[in-house]
């Protein structure tokens, strides 16, 4: 019986990469994987045949041969009838399965990464600052070193894998390793678990970092600390500690990247008239110029006021809106004067109001048409 096409077997295009290759083999072999129907001829040989096509597709040289003449091209390079060489499955399987059932020795992983929120005025993220922080973290036992043996005494050899971290599976294609049940991969067993840290290795502790913030920071950026996370189990490397910023928001500015923003309240004389006002910035107050007839919303921008940003680039700038403020607990003495001013304006004193009105004249006079 002539073979199927290997890209068949797998279900792939002939384009596939390295990764989509190792996904569509790894979800063939766990269908038709003898251990999940013992006793099926046909599930074993589909087995195989995923697992040969694998073999050979996921090496470049012979699945150049293979895309050039097929079948006969890979039997050339020594493959064989039969499709494996000894050993090849076991190798195979093991690098497509070695997350499931275990590779060689386990290091111990790093310990986890932490993150913390910090807090921050507007005056402090733009200019930067240095501040202390207290956080609960695993550190690592003192008393042991880390180790989690008791001082005086080390780890030993595991009894069940004899220090290599693996033990043998029987399936009905032969003997797969697997990561020792009893030591969990590392080869070694604490015979003496130290008493302060119970053999982990680490307690829980709080402890005090000095945090340096650059100026320009913002919400949402982090500070890495490296290898200030917790404690690695069995002495393994720290994780690290992110610290993630939070600006509080200010009473006068808001922020929008490097640039700030803030409403002025200007008395409606000075809009008539013009004249200059003060604005205050995060440096002190600064004055501002502002010109007759100015109407309420107009966007003054002061060039270079604003924020420097944290990762380079030009000072943003400062964005002030004015907004003319109506006068409240007026006396008899200025209800007249205003009154005697009213009496004095004409059409061509308000712009705006006018062509409102004209507007509001020519939509109703469209509704009644």
């Amino acid at each position: 019986m002539s073979k199927r096409d290997y890209y068949e077997v797998l279900g792939v295009d002939r384009n596939v990469d390295v990764k989509e290759l190792k996904k569509a083999y790894r979800r063939v072999a766990m269908k038709c994987h003898p251990d999940r129907a013992p006793g099926d001829k046909d599930s074993e040989d589909k087995f195989k045949e995923a697992s040969e096509a694998y073999e050979v597709l996921s090496d470049p040289e012979k699945r150049a041969a293979y895309d050039r003449f097929g079948h006969e091209g890979v039997n050339s390079q020594g493959m064989g009838g039969g499709g494996f060489q000894s050993g090849g499955f076991e190798d195979i399987f093991g690098d497509v399965f070695g997350d499931i059932f275990g590779g060689g020795r386990r290091r111990p992983r790093r310990g986890s990464d932490l993150q913390y929120t910090m807090e921050l005025s507007l005056e402090e993220a733009v200019s930067g600052t240095e501040t202390s922080i207290r956080i609960p973290t695993l550190v690592a036992c003192e008393t042991c070193e880390g180790s989690g043996a008791k001082p005086g005494t080390s780890k030993k050899a595991c009894g069940t894998c004899h220090g290599q971290g693996r033990v043998g599976m029987r399936t009905p294609l032969g003997t797969i390793e697997q990561s020792c049940p009893h030591c969990h991969g590392q080869g070694q067993v604490i015979s003496e678990p130290c008493t302060t840290c119970r053999g982990q290795g680490r307690v829980q502790e709080y402890k005090t970092l000095s945090v340096k913030v650059p100026s320009g920071v913002d919400t949402g950026d982090r500070i890495r600390l490296s290898g200030e996370g917790e404690a690695g189990p069995e002495g393994a490397p720290p994780g690290d500690l992110y610290v993630q910023v939070l600006v509080r928001e200010h009473k006068l500015f808001k922020r929008d990247g490097a640039d700030l923003f803030c409403e002025i309240p200007i008395s409606f004389i000075d809009t008539a008239l013009g004249g200059e006002i003060e604005v205050p910035t995060l440096n002190g107050k600064v004055k501002l110029r502002v010109p007759a007839e100015t109407q309420t919303g107009k966007l003054f921008r002061m060039r270079g006021k604003g924020v420097k940003p944290v990762r380079g680039g030009v000072v943003g700038d400062l964005l002030c809106r004015v907004i003319v403020e109506t006068p409240v607990r007026l006396s008899d003495k200025q209800k007249a004067l205003l009154e005697e001013f009213r009496d004095t304006l004409e059409e061509k004193h308000s712009p705006k109001s006018k062509s409102w009105l004209d507007g509001v004249k020519t939509f109703f006079d469209s509704l009644t048409s």
